[in-house]
């Protein structure tokens, strides 16, 4: 088992070949990539059966065993997502701006590769080849870093992945894996600002929080999903619960999914209900206010800590406000940042909330499960940043790369 500082000595190897390698050589490896999981992908089930039997024994909640389970649909799907990024328009070098200075300097603004990318995460082995594709077609090689629930799945994914990068002349330590799932493990990556250039956590509150506060690698912030749909009074409610019904259950453990639902009092008692029914065909507990639980008598009392909460579960908080101000102030109290949505038929609230609201996605009458790299037209992405500097939103191509300026002269000093 290498060392955290081998493989950081072997990244910064492997990526000044990658940098340089063309869109044509890159692309290519990609599509080998995809083939080798579709190739590979008994190989692939078997490590993760293995790996889901050993967190269940250990007590993995539902909500990591369903980001944690592969099966033929969702390694298909890793697949696929791996040819789409193949197919993006390459980044790396493209001219963001120039011109001709005055002294007849011609300067130009391109993009480049970040350089080494260490990305720490939680039970998705998807995580593992959407990163490492990401990365590849970025011009950035990749130190993977997942948890230990996950390490006979990513172990068996990076294995497919290095040799088809290899099968086609780019270094097999573009990507690599830290096959030491211990915290020292996870507190050396962070710390090794002599060969990575930026750390990317992507999981739970507490693992963000944790490299956040430790590491001295720079750090693009993911952050969790406490993601609130507000029902204005001028709604469809049919529309409004379909959507509920879809951010909150079509999958509970991803941090896009609605966690706090706002519904105007004004129209509280006919829209409350229609949406408790079509949440009670996936049996979500709803956590309400007092004038929920009045209106809903299968809700249950709400406490402070249920609007702050991210359940990555079947279960919801549900709140009365009494405009779409209110609603904006409890959004701005509790959000994560991550994805807030609106759901009305009036153009000028509509505006106020996608302005108002401080968040990396704003939606008017869309399931807050779109805020995906795939469903942006990325390919994928490696997390949602939802902080303010470099990048916010979905972490995609471009996201990954950096800028220098060029400058050709002509024998001009200053």
């Amino acid at each position: 088992m290498k060392s955290i500082e081998q493989l950081g000595i072997l990244a910064v190897q492997a990526e000044k070949v990658l940098a340089r390698a063309s869109s044509g050589l890159k692309n290519k490896a990609l599509l080998a990539c995809a083939q080798a999981l579709r190739s590979g992908a008994n190989d692939i089930l078997e490590a993760n059966r293995t790996d889901l039997d050993n967190s269940r024994a250990a007590g993995l909640s539902d909500a990591l065993l369903d980001r944690l389970a592969l099966n033929e649909k969702r390694i298909e799907a890793m697949a696929a997502s791996i040819e789409e990024i193949a197919a993006l328009p390459d980044p790396v070098g493209k001219i963001i701006s120039g011109g001709k200075r005055p002294n007849g300097l011609m300067i130009q603004k391109v993009r480049v590769p970040l350089g080494v990318i260490g990305v720490i995460y939680e039970a998705r082995p998807n995580v593992s080849s959407d990163a490492a594709a990401l990365c590849v077609k970025s011009g950035n090689a990749v130190i993977l870093r997942g948890g230990k629930e996950a390490l006979g799945s990513n172990r068996a994914l990076t294995t497919l992945l290095r040799a088809a990068l290899a099968s086609e002349g780019l270094p097999e330590d573009c990507v690599q894996l830290v096959e030491d799932t211990s915290r020292s493990s996870a507190a050396e990556l962070m710390r090794l600002n002599q060969y990575i250039d930026v750390l990317i956590p992507r999981g739970g509150p507490g693992l963000i929080r944790t490299v956040v506060e430790t590491a001295s690698v720079p750090v693009i912030e993911t952050g969790a999903g406490n993601c609130h749909i507000y029902v204005d009074k001028h709604c469809d409610i049919v529309m409004a619960a379909s959507i509920v019904f879809n951010a909150k259950t079509s999958r509970p453990s991803v941090c896009n999914a609605c966690e706090s639902l706002l519904v105007h009092r004004g129209i509280a008692a006919q829209a409350l209900p229609a949406i408790a029914e079509k949440l009670g065909e996936k049996n979500v507990e709803i956590r309400g206010d007092e004038a929920v639980c009045a209106i809903l008598p299968s809700a249950v009392p709400a406490v402070e800590d249920d609007w702050a909460t991210e359940y990555l579960d079947l279960i919801i908080s549900v709140k009365t406000v009494g405009s779409a101000e209110e609603a904006v102030e409890h959004i701005a109290r509790y959000s994560t940042g991550h994805s807030e949505c609106i759901v009305t038929n009036d153009y000028d609230t509509a505006l106020y909330f996608t302005g108002a609201v401080d968040a990396a996605a704003v939606y008017v009458n869309a399931s807050t499960r779109f805020t995906d790299g795939g469903e942006f037209g990325m390919g994928a992405e490696i997390g949602i940043s939802t902080q303010k500097l470099h990048a916010r939103g979905p972490l995609g191509l471009e996201n990954l790369t950096s800028e220098k300026y060029i400058v050709f002269g002509t024998g001009q000093i200053r």
